[in-house]
């Protein structure tokens, strides 16, 4: 079956990568970010043991959903399996989109606008350097969230492992906050998460350095570390060693100043030739993963001895 899931994998990417959304269709994430809300509002409390309530609730609905697609499509024609599984499993793929919307953070008028629409920090008195470090850091960890860790379950546990990791990925989205309402509500989800990005989080910063060519890959460790996420600093701070630029340092979140390490080594003044310089290197990882992919699919392919799982 894994080797299905390597054709599946390809023809999901390269779907993703050709069309994008399809706005003709409601997105999953809408629908699982509906059940979460249907919890919430119906049983939340400041309580941890609520917040696993919530986890339990949410993963047992999707997985039933979820199965009941996966073994009706079983029942067809292995072709038909593929090419219908791939469909399903690029929406939950997002380099089209991420690649997108940070481009046209570069061009925009309206940066700040177009930022909070990606990032949960406040953007209202980010100047432009603040802009660019942004857009660059929310590409860098969601190359992780949206394409690397999604393509990992995939490969892995097919179908039913990118809808139950972006099901578990977005519940940390809506309720993994350390605020006054969810830091125990939210408990849980957020340490799910972190628990199903750790090894995918360091394959992305590994992915970075290896497309850079950089001589010391792990190099990215000891100072992604410093993160208060035990996986979004890794591919932050190979992101900006490849670019020589320090991302991190203190940031608004809710109206309030965290203090944050610095990730990286270089200049802390972002500009846009930076971004520009990273959206150039996104297409060098783009080719990479697709080649990658491709590389898996031969293997597949002939170890299958030509005839699909």
């Amino acid at each position: 079956m894994i080797l299905s899931n390597i054709y599946i994998a390809l023809l999901a990417y390269l779907i993703d990568k050709i069309f994008g959304e399809f706005p003709f269709l409601k997105h999953p994430i809408i629908y699982i970010g509906d059940i979460i809300t249907f919890f919430e509002e119906k049983f939340y409390k400041d309580s941890v043991k609520r917040g696993l309530l919530l986890v339990l609730f949410v993963l047992s609905v999707v997985s039933f959903f979820v199965f009941a697609i996966y073994f009706y499509l079983q029942l067809l024609a292995p072709a038909l399996y593929i090419v219908l599984s791939a469909f399903l499993a690029s929406m939950f793929l997002a380099h089209r989109m991420l690649f997108d919307a940070v481009s046209e953070i570069l061009y925009a008028t309206n940066k700040k606008e177009l930022l909070s629409q990606l990032v949960s920090r406040d953007t209202q008195n980010l100047n432009e350097s603040d802009i660019y470090k942004a857009s660059i850091e929310t590409y860098a960890e969601n190359l992780n969230d949206g394409v690397i860790a999604p393509l990992f379950y995939l490969l892995l546990f097919g179908l039913p492992g990118i809808i139950l990791y972006k099901t578990i990925n977005t519940m940390d989205s809506m309720v993994g906050y350390r605020n006054e309402r969810y830091e125990k509500f939210g408990k849980a989800a957020a340490l799910l998460d972190d628990f199903v990005n750790f090894i995918p989080a360091r394959i992305t910063a590994l992915l970075i350095m290896a497309v850079a060519k950089q001589k010391h890959l792990f190099s990215f460790y000891k100072n992604g570390s410093l993160h208060e996420s035990p996986n979004a600093g890794h591919p932050i701070t190979a992101m900006a060693l490849v670019l020589g630029i320090k991302l991190g340092g203190n940031t608004a979140y809710f109206g309030v100043m965290k203090e944050k390490a610095f990730f990286g080594k270089g200049r802390e003044e972002i500009n846009a030739n930076d971004l520009q310089t990273m959206l150039q290197f996104a297409k060098k990882i783009d080719k990479t993963i697709i080649g990658f992919l491709i590389l898996l699919a031969i293997i597949a392919f002939i170890l299958n001895k030509g005839y699909l799982s």
